[in-house]
């Protein structure tokens, strides 16, 4: 199975696609992961990207995309869950490039969704309080936010139209809103074997 999971800064995402991953067998493909463990490296590519997550933007494609590639050519790709990825339109071209030169296909995107803005954002900076993500200043949360709705929101409609989208309430807690990707997962698993 290979799915993608996405929603705005603050929806569980990495939470939900690391256990989803977990489930499926697959790997969890985060390019935030990606990203810091560049970081930490203090890499070429870790220093670039710390200049645009600073000031709460995304890294350039040519960087992410060429990530994401070498990372779904790894043996223990052959199923995964993105997290993160693709982020704009060109993301989504390059990604259906990448998966259709591996003969794959998406199977499912997950869409967590959650109409109240305020209650990522106050997630977001309890997070940068018990995690010490220095990256997660109000002002750059923010950021991310209106990023996402100019960027990232635009891919609902492109997998609605291809059928494999499947919106998710990402209000509550992990267990329930595990519970429901659960139930997407199983739908998709039954069609898959139908």
């Amino acid at each position: 199975m290979r799915l993608l999971i996405m929603g705005p800064p603050g929806a569980g995402k990495g939470t939900q696609a690391v256990d989803l991953a977990t489930s499926i067998g697959g790997a969890h493909i985060s390019t935030g992961d990606m990203f810091r463990e560049n970081l930490a490296n203090q890499t070429e590519l870790g220093k670039l990207a710390q200049s645009y997550m600073d000031a709460g933007q995304y890294v350039p494609d040519e960087v992410t995309n060429g990530m994401v590639r070498d990372r779904l050519a790894q043996p223990d790709a052959a199923a995964f869950v993105l997290d993160g990825y693709p982020r704009t339109a060109d993301q989504v071209a390059e990604l259906d490039d990448i998966l259709a030169s591996m003969g794959a296909k998406l199977d499912g995107v997950i869409s967590l969704v959650v109409a109240d803005r305020e209650e990522l954002v106050q997630r977001m900076i309890k997070r940068a309080e018990t995690s010490g993500r220095a990256d997660d200043t109000e002002e750059v949360i923010r950021k991310r936010q209106d990023v996402y709705d100019a960027e990232t929101a635009a891919l609902v409609p492109i997998y609605a139209e291809r059928g494999i989208l499947h919106e998710v309430d990402g209000i509550g807690s992990i267990d329930e809103v595990a519970a429901r990707i659960a139930g997407v997962v199983e739908t998709l698993q039954t069609a898959a074997k139908a």
